[in-house]
């Protein structure tokens, strides 16, 4: 027995001295990728490498480890949205940056964000300097964002797509019958289509209708944009996409949607040339995240320098929930507190509140909103919309002294729902299980899952439901000055486009975050300040515990599914609705 307590206490002190030193080698590997993170060295007549291989977030993720393949996570840093725009923006006026490449890119997020990035690379064309853009594979996406370059190249082998647009949605209905659940929907809104995947086995006809009136929106602006920027006819490239033309890459120059079929050698020969370069000298050439991080800016923007007043910016991104939340979900009590620091921040003089959000719990949503409100009666709010700000992203938004979205953001779906499953047949027929018990009052188990709601028990939930539509539309009414019985007109859960919004009151006008930090800066008399952004991001090494292992799973989980762990997300999601009234997107929009 000693002997076992012997090697038991060598075991324990063993692991001990493995996980120190392992630690301190960790803590050695963190101080070599801080030290790297140095300033770095662009040279002159430069190129700047642009390839969007991942989802762009709002921001850039605040993670000192991003250039280590830790634990199967970021081998390199992501760039947010506000760092990719600051990135061109430096670039106009660097005489150091000759041009943008363009690079192989699938733009893996929604199209406002390609909008923006677009705008931006249109205004580094205002310098005089060359965009050039390749790929072996053209998604619509990417040469959506390509098309604006001087000259759009694909490989002779290669393929471009240009078919149109779809919309594809996920039905579980059968799956849940198979599985015995039903799911009890409580609901206000014709469009609101949120729980048709979970009733239905296909499009109810007032969604197909929805869907296909923004979906055209949408199509109709990515055609003209293009049109402009190719010099072609809107009408013509529709007809290149109906009548399915553009088949090989012989077609895309034949139809002038690209200047030149080339490999990737005869790329870099050209870039070598517009940059001065000899054939046996190296391009220039330096990534977005290494320019970022550059310090070569020879400019400065009077509106950026060190001042006392200040404009900040709060990043409400994700689902919306009770409690804290992080990069990629909006917790009410995280987004409140970030608001409420801003009101009572003297230095703070404006605050642009950027929405990119479906929605999520309808209580949630109020306590923000409530936050919104108290904050524009003692200073300016100004809304930027990103890919999607319907619904509960919606709500929170519509306090604000002015909101500016895209042409193509979701927004709208003014309308509440709730689900509640009723598993009786799961849990006696499936599996054998029954429950009994003794209850004080007539709806003392009012909720529960076991059994379906009674006429009584839907009445109730229903009374709620209609009171938090009430809500919302006499929140929309207030703050967009109109009346609630307009709002429900407009309401009803329906989707709309930024474009659209704006022609029916819900949106003041189109633009981008930079056009909503102006106006703010305008509504606040302000000529210099300085941006904050809040809430405060949350490093990866604050992460460690249950945060961080949450992300490690996250990326297995993606890994092992591929594509779909878009439906493993939707079926998590169906468990979220579960819980409290919805303000929420009617499914996960999926425009191929």
């Amino acid at each position: 027995m000693k002997q076992f307590f012997k090697f038991v206490l060598a075991t324990i002190v063993g692991i001990t001295i493995v996980f120190v030193v392992g630690f301190v080698i960790l803590l050695g590997i963190i101080g070599v990728a801080a030290s790297g993170d140095s300033a770095a060295t662009v040279d002159a007549n430069s190129v700047l490498h642009v390839k969007f291989d991942y989802a762009i977030n709002e921001r850039t993720p605040n993670n000192p480890l991003s250039n280590l393949p830790f634990l199967g996570l970021d081998k390199k840093r992501e760039l947010g949205l506000n760092d990719i725009l600051a990135s061109i923006k430096k670039a106009k006026t660097d005489d150091k940056i000759k041009g943008i490449f363009l690079d192989e890119s699938y733009m893996m997020n929604g199209q406002a964000t390609t909008e923006e990035i677009r705008n931006a690379l249109i205004d580094f064309k205002k310098s005089g300097k060359f965009i050039i853009a390749y790929s072996e594979i053209y998604t619509q996406g990417f040469y959506y964002l390509a098309s604006v370059a001087d000259k759009v190249y694909l490989n002779p082998k290669g393929i471009m797509e240009f078919k149109g647009f779809s919309s594809e949605i996920t039905f579980l209905k059968g799956a849940l019958d198979k599985l015995g659940i039903e799911a009890q929907i409580i609901k206000v809104g014709t469009y609101k289509s949120a729980v048709e995947p979970l009733v239905l086995t296909k499009m109810s006809d007032a969604n197909r209708m929805q869907v296909t009136s923004y979906l055209g929106s949408m199509y109709d602006h990515f055609l003209t944009n293009i049109g402009k920027a190719r010099n072609i006819n809107k009408d013509t490239l529709f007809n290149y996409a109906n009548s399915g033309r553009i088949q090989l890459p012989e077609d895309a120059l034949k139809y002038k949607l690209i200047d030149g079929l080339k490999y990737k050698d005869e790329i870099l020969a050209e870039l070598k040339q517009r940059t001065g370069k000899k054939d046996k000298e190296d391009i220039a050439s330096v990534g977005l995240d290494e320019y970022l991080k550059s310090g070569n800016e020879n400019s400065t923007d009077p509106k950026e320098v060190s001042s006392n007043n200040r404009i900040a910016v709060v990043y409400a991104s994700g689902e919306i929930n009770g409690g804290d939340g992080d990069d990629n979900s909006i917790g009410s009590e995280t987004i409140s507190k970030a608001i409420r620091k801003v009101r009572t921040d003297n230095k703070v003089k404006a605050l642009v509140l950027r929405v990119n959000s479906p929605g999520g719990s309808s209580l949630a949503s109020d306590v923000i909103w409530r936050e919104v409100m108290l904050t524009k009666k003692v200073k300016p709010v100004i809304v930027s919309m990103g890919d999607v700000a319907a619904s509960g992203g919606y709500y929170i938004s519509c306090a604000a002294d002015s909101i500016i979205a895209e042409p193509n953001t979701i927004t709208g779906s003014i309308g509440i729902f709730a689900v509640l499953p009723n598993m009786q047949k799961l849990f006696n027929d499936k599996l054998g299980v029954t429950f009994d018990g003794v209850k004080t009052g007539k709806f003392a188990d009012l909720g529960d899952i076991s059994r379906p709601l009674t006429a009584e028990e839907r009445a109730i939930l229903q009374n709620n439901v209609n009171h938090g539509y009430d809500d919302f539309t006499k929140a929309v009414a207030a703050g967009r000055g109109k009346t609630q019985a307009y709002v429900n007109s407009i309401g009803q859960g329906r989707v709309w486009t930024g474009a659209q919004a704006v022609k029916i009151g819900l949106v003041d006008r189109l633009g981008n975050i930079n056009d909503a930090i102006a106006s703010a800066a305008k509504k606040a008399n302000l000529k210099n300040y300085k941006l904050v952004s809040y809430p405060e991001q949350k490093s990866t090494l604050d992460k460690f515990g249950a945060g961080l292992s949450a992300e490690v799973k996250a990326h297995f989980v993606k890994a092992e599914l591929g594509e779909n762990y878009r439906i493993y997300e939707q079926i998590k999601g169906v468990t979220s609705m579960m819980r409290t009234p919805q303000m929420r997107m009617p499914y996960d929009i999926v425009i191929k």
